[in-house]
């Protein structure tokens, strides 16, 4: 499905609620198995939101939102945006019971999204990313933290491709390794921000596909995250979207697959509904699939064609609403 010409605005609220609808939508499904899903929602997948609350989301939203607070706050400031971003994940540290001592961690409980008590669900948040916000030195490409490559990195970097003040590619790298050591934990990060914005600007997922490919050839290690690519581009030609192509892919558990998921998703489907259902009614990380694939296709459909019973589900629309706005006024407008 290509991107339709939309109001910018609603291609960045469309990119946050399009991203948290599909968290949510996914992360009841998230350790089930493709069969067990088929059992419990029909031989279709998720169709409806379910679980304990439904329309609740995940880490991977809650963090989404951080980056983005982060991102407006490095704006505001004229600050560099990989420590705004980085504070902004140890505010969301502390909502998550844990204690820090790095010296940028001075959360103020009345103050920006750590003031929202529902933002302080601890939600089976990655083990990657709290003990890499424990440490007191931070990850970068060429310093990196670990040797992490699980999609914690990527599924939270959609904010970095709408903050049109800087280098989508260059901001979602930087920011990924602040957690994620190996290349494939932070290239696909990197790579899920350059679709973003090439989606906001107007831009085709396929022309952003092509252009972020052409990208990371000057990464080093790059080879695991272009091949992933390319094999969604390549399963995508062949025009069938079901669970068993998309199995080809991976499980998304790690960034390379969870990109490649979320990518080949917006790819084949008809509607926001279809590509988001598809990403996450799979045997692997549903949730961070989800996400990305909701991002991608709410960029490029806007809100409009989001469900509107998972719109109406979703926790906290209102206020995932409101950054997206604070993202379009600060960045787009």
């Amino acid at each position: 499905m290509e991107s339709a010409r939309i109001p910018l605005l609603d291609r960045y609220v469309g990119c946050l609620l399009g991203g948290a609808v599909g968290d949510a939508l996914g992360a009841p499904v998230e350790f089930e198995s493709l069969a067990s899903i088929r059992k419990i929602h029909g031989p279709a997948g998720v169709l409806h939101m379910s679980g304990p609350t439904p329309g609740a989301f995940t880490d991977d939203t809650q963090m989404t939102l951080f980056a983005a607070e982060g991102l407006l706050l490095a704006l505001r400031e004229g600050a560099d945006p990989v420590e705004k971003v980085h504070e902004a994940w140890l505010r969301w540290l502390w909502t998550q019971g844990e204690t820090s001592s790095h010296p940028r961690f001075d959360p103020n409980p009345s103050e920006g999204l750590v003031a929202i008590t529902r933002l302080r669900a601890r939600c089976a948040p990655g083990a990657t990313c709290l003990t890499s916000l424990r440490k007191a030195e931070a990850g970068t490409p060429t310093a990196p933290i670990n040797q992490s490559k699980g999609c914690g990195g990527v599924m939270r970097a959609a904010p970095m491709g709408l903050a049109r003040a800087w280098n989508p590619y260059t901001l979602g790298c930087a920011t990924a390794a602040l957690t994620h050591g190996h290349p494939s934990g932070w290239i696909p990060a990197g790579v899920f921000a350059r679709l973003v914005r090439e989606i906001v600007e107007d831009r085709s997922l396929t022309t952003a596909l092509d252009t972020a490919s052409a990208e990371i050839v000057a990464t080093p290690d790059h080879a695991e995250t272009l091949h992933a690519l390319a094999a969604a581009q390549k399963l995508a030609a062949k025009g069938t979207a079901t669970p068993e192509f998309l199995a080809r892919l991976g499980a998304g558990w790690v960034g390379e697959e969870a990109l490649a998921i979320g990518a080949w998703c917006a790819l084949v489907a008809r509607s926001f509904q279809q590509g988001v259902s598809l990403a996450v009614s799979h045997s692997g990380d549903s949730d961070s699939t989800g996400l990305v694939a909701g991002s991608l296709l709410g960029a490029m459909l806007g809100p409009q064609a989001i469900p509107t019973a998972w719109l109406d589900a979703l926790v906290m629309r209102d206020e995932i609403t409101a950054m997206a706005t604070a993202l379009y006024e600060a960045f787009g407008a």
